[in-house]
């Protein structure tokens, strides 16, 4: 059925603007008809965080900002999704166009802007679907004319706490002017402290809430050093690596349209993402897990994003390219791997890598 709907939808998906045709997404999976999805083998059951995934495949923010339809891409085999970036208040986001296709490179750039109904909207959508069960994490960011960002994020978690399976406290996307500064040492310590703070206010009532960090790609090692010790000292539950770039790589095919102002993902930012989740990993020395994302769009880079550090992974901008079919594909081929190497579980390649590539040249 997956095939079906992939060869009949992304010629005339990828025929449209691309954020009409990922408006015409959004809608087309809202009308689907309730299903089971299909089991995923046990062995690509993880834990992380307190939580259990089914497998390890999980839909990354930025698609579905809105909890339009996150029992529909749980249906359609993902392991969890991640919707937002939340504000706490609506907000337009930036001039269109603002998505643009990178066809020849599997690339995207975005520069939307925290584009979303605001939170009581989406509280509204996930609290009605909140006894459907499966993870459901929430990423959160501040509005752009906020005249007090870190306080949109602890208002943030003490919302959601209730309905969110878990937290990711969003500093690194480059659309919002200024946001990536949250990511220097002394206001990411005052973040995260407040953050924490927060949702161990509203545990009692809410329950657990695990909380993730995500953070760019362009981070300097230096700076990297930072990030990490802080979100170790203040006992986050983990972290997301990475956002979308604002490098451009020299091999990129289309120089023209990679002049666009934005954000870049999709296969041009698997090397570079992949080595910072790689520099995380080594960094963080086990205190918490890492989720991968940034440029996997086949099962070898799934691996490639596991055995650098990785214990879950996203996905976005390849599905714009491969369509849905790419989650069971990225699945079957986990198994395989395993089946062919005697090995139970995925936890026993995370970061087998991970030495090795940090002491590659660094990506171009």
């Amino acid at each position: 059925m997956i095939r079906a709907f992939d060869a009949l939808t992304l010629p005339l998906l990828r025929r449209l603007d691309p954020e009409d045709a990922h408006r015409l997404a959004i809608g087309g999976l809202r009308l689907l008809p309730p299903a089971k999805p299909r089991p995923s083998d046990p062995k690509l059951a993880v834990r992380a965080f307190g939580l259990n995934f089914p497998n390890p495949v999980g839909m990354a923010a930025g698609f579905d900002k809105n909890a339009e339809a996150p029992d529909a891409l749980l249906r359609l085999g993902f392991g969890f999704v991640e919707i937002g970036s939340v504000t706490p208040k609506p907000q337009d986001g930036n001039p269109r166009p603002r998505l643009f296709r990178l066809e020849q490179d599997s690339g995207v750039i975005n520069r939307m802007g925290f584009n979303n109904d605001g939170a009581e909207a989406v509280l509204r959508r996930l609290a009605a679907r909140s006894r459907l069960g499966g993870i459901v994490g929430v990423n959160v960011g501040a509005n752009k004319d906020s005249m007090d960002r870190t306080a949109d994020y602890v208002r943030l978690i003490e919302l959601f706490a209730p309905v969110a399976s878990y937290f990711t406290v969003n500093v690194s996307s480059p659309n919002t002017p200024g946001l990536r500064n949250l990511q220097q040492a002394a206001a990411l310590d005052d973040l995260l402290a407040r953050v924490v703070d927060a949702r161990e206010r509203v545990r009692k009532n809410a329950g657990d809430s695990p909380l993730l960090l995500k953070i760019a790609p362009d981070l300097t090692l230096q700076e990297l050093d930072d990030v990490v010790h802080i979100a170790r000292s203040r006992r986050v539950d983990g972290m997301i690596v990475a956002n979308t770039t604002l490098a451009r790589p020299a091999s990129l095919r289309e120089q023209a349209r990679a002049k666009e102002q934005g954000g870049l993902s999709g296969r041009p930012l698997l090397r570079l993402s992949t080595r910072m989740v790689a520099e995380t990993y080594v960094r963080a020395e086990g205190a918490f897990p890492l989720i991968g994302v940034g440029g996997i769009d086949s099962g070898g880079a799934a691996l490639m994003k596991i055995r650098a550090g990785a214990t879950l992974i996203q996905l976005y901008s390849s599905l714009i390219y491969k369509g849905l079919g790419l989650v069971e594909d990225i699945k079957a081929d986990l198994v395989s791997t395993l089946r062919r190497t005697s090995r139970d579980s995925l936890s026993e390649i995370v970061g087998a890598d991970a030495a090795t590539i940090t002491a590659e040249p660094w990506p171009d």
